[in-house]
């Protein structure tokens, strides 16, 4: 039987090693918790959410939708484990948090093809192998790496907090979802002086002492923006951007207020919520403090504060080849955010094909080109042949991947279009795959 190393069991590692073991090789899965944890990581298990428990919009005029949708044709094991899991979110997919860690760690021990080793790794092993170490890596294993691909690139990511359901003061939230799609959301309404008053004290509060290697970059990826330094753009910008009140109507009041900040649910009993938009390097005590100025969270209990974390990536284009494949090595492989694709169900994709490739690969079978007219295979465009000076992480969105030939206007039916073609292309090969 043929063998495999896959490094890191998170969202990429287990998806790469369920892709590979299904395909009868023998994988060993290496994973350094429970005895070394990264400054994010809580959990012991297997495939923990470090940030939000969201894996974005499920609607396939959306590019996550659609990457979602393409994976569950392809047999995602992740994808199958969120579904099971999921949790009301209006339009989006969430997760109950630790059940959808319990149930990937579940399916992967209980994997025969997979063995699950919990050991650090040090350096790239001279065998096939997909390095799946996330955005956290460091040390060692950061070393190696950076000796056979060139300097290690980072930018900070920023985590979101979480309150008690219990704490709220529900006379001032309300339930609802944007454009009336259900009502899974707790929203906090700030009328203009309630906002403004948040503002001020947002981009005048304290944040946490940067150290070592973040005082020498201060990169932060736009989608993870903290919310005090989105603030600092503009006192409206807030208003533009998560705390938006558009498609959002207080039955109370029959009004849109001024601006809305909201929760979502955390976990499957609605226990926790996350506030969403709400990734922070603020000190703890200024977090509780002005956070709590936002109506219906005045005596919320925090079960967890916002972090600030470095994310390290590599120089993909010219490095990587689509698939995920080191141009011009012997089966050495890289899937999940280090390579410089950006959240959940981007890490998933890349573990899929990498996990997919290496097998194929390994059992002299031609390698499946997705091209970007899927895309699940515009994420490998991306990294593999991204043309621009300034390689930055992306997320999955219509913009990467093929352009139509006759595109209408309209950009909802233009969206639909590329969809249905993406799908149309996963039917055509998923057979192979």
């Amino acid at each position: 039987m043929a063998k495999a190393l896959v490094i890191g069991a998170g969202l990429s590692g287990c998806e790469a090693a369920f892709q590979l073991a299904k395909r009868g090789i023998s994988v060993e899965l290496y994973e350094m918790k429970p005895d070394k944890k990264s400054p994010a990581h809580k959990s012991d298990m297997l495939c923990e959410l470090v940030c939000s428990n969201s894996l974005r919009s499920d609607r396939i005029q959306n590019g996550a939708g659609l990457l979602k949708e393409e994976l569950r044709k392809m047999g995602s094991l992740v994808m199958e484990c969120a579904d099971k899991t999921r949790i009301p979110a209006g339009g989006a997919l969430a997760v109950d948090r630790d059940g959808f860690s319990q149930e990937v760690t579940m399916r992967i021990e209980n994997e025969p093809n997979i063995c699950v080793i919990h050991e650090e790794v040090t350096e790239i092993p001279d065998c096939p192998c997909i390095v799946a170490t996330g955005p956290l890596t460091d040390g060692e294993l950061l070393k190696s790496i950076e000796e056979k691909l060139g300097e290690g690139l980072h930018f900070f990511d920023a985590a979101a907090p979480l309150v008690t359901r219990e704490s709220l003061n529900m006379d001032k939230v309300f339930a609802a979802s944007r454009y009336e799609r259900g009502s899974d959301y707790l929203n906090c309404p700030m009328d203009r002086d309630e906002y403004f008053a948040f503002v001020r004290e947002l981009v005048m509060a304290e944040t946490a002492e940067l150290h070592g290697f973040e005082k020498e970059v201060f990169r932060v990826f736009e989608g993870c923006m903290p919310v005090e330094v989105m603030a600092k753009r503009g006192d409206m910008t807030l208003a533009y951007g998560p705390l938006k009140p558009v498609g959002l109507i207080d039955e109370r009041t029959n009004k849109r207020p001024f601006a809305v900040v909201q929760l979502r649910q955390d976990d499957k009993d609605a226990v926790l919520y996350n506030i969403v938009g709400f990734q922070t390097n603020l000190k703890f005590g200024e977090q509780k403090r002005v956070f709590s100025m936002i109506p219906g969270l005045e005596n919320a209990e925090f079960v967890r504060y916002g972090v600030m974390h470095r994310n390290t990536y590599i120089n993909s284009p010219g490095k990587l080849d689509t698939d995920f494949s080191v141009k011009g090595s012997n089966n050495l492989y890289f899937a999940g955010q280090i390579t410089g694709i950006e959240g959940y169900i981007e890490s998933i994709a890349s573990g899929f094909v990498a996990g997919m490739s290496l097998a194929r690969k390994l059992l002299g079978k031609e390698k499946i080109e997705f091209t970007y007219e899927t895309a699940t295979g515009a994420l490998g465009n991306y990294v593999a042949n991204y043309a621009g000076h300034d390689f930055q992480p992306m997320n999955i969105n219509f913009g990467i991947m093929a352009k139509l030939q006759n595109s209408p206007r309209n950009k909802q039916e233009r969206y639909t279009m590329i969809a249905e073609r993406a799908l149309a292309k996963i039917d055509e090969i998923k057979d192979n795959i």
